[in-house]
């Protein structure tokens, strides 16, 4: 009776272990939004990690969350550090591309609660009825992450709070509440 047993044990978890195996190791999560408020407003709010708790998601994920700021004040060298509880976690973000009112790129490093190295990217492009804002986050999946992401969907997860988060950028950029458009992407 306890060899079939084994035998089915064996089975499903070199099944469970060949499907993590061969999923894809690299991601993307990207959401857009029209909003109503200058580029230069929108892209400052970004540049400068001192206004991110004015309008970023993850900000407010711990009230208690330890922030420090090193290198420059904005753009290329600026430097957030965070640490917080389970949800908020421990990281990194360093700015290391910044074209004003076009696009800025950030190194994103988290510690905990899962060791990653990440890019986030924001692009302002103007449109009719605004400044269309997409705000990306690559990397790649370890096994432990390519496993996660079976039980948790990272993009809906994720994307729900770019949403927000280019929602209350536009309010704090300028924009009047129901000028903000989310796009899909």
């Amino acid at each position: 009776m306890l060899v079939p047993i084994a035998i089915g044990v064996t089975i499903g978890a070199a099944t469970v272990a060949v499907t993590v195996a061969t999923r894809p190791a690299g991601f993307r999560i990207s959401r857009s939004a029209v909003l109503a408020a200058p580029a230069d407003a929108l892209f400052e709010y970004v540049n400068d990690f001192h206004l991110w708790d004015q309008w970023s998601p993850y900000a407010h994920l711990d009230p208690n969350m330890k922030v420090s700021y090193e290198g420059a004040p904005a753009g290329v060298g600026a430097v957030y550090h965070w640490s917080g509880n389970a949800k908020a976690g421990t990281g990194t973000m360093t700015i290391t591309d910044s074209a004003p009112s076009k696009r800025i790129a950030i190194d994103l490093s988290f510690s905990k609660p899962m060791k990653a190295d990440n890019k986030a990217e924001f692009t302002f492009e103007p449109v009719s009825g605004g400044v269309k804002v997409t705000w990306t986050m690559t990397g790649d999946r370890n096994f432990v992450g390519k496993a996660f992401s079976l039980i948790v969907d990272m993009d809906k997860l994720v994307g729900t709070a770019f949403e927000q988060g280019l929602v209350s950028l536009g309010k704090v950029a300028g924009s009047t509440g129901g000028a903000a458009r989310t796009l899909a992407s």
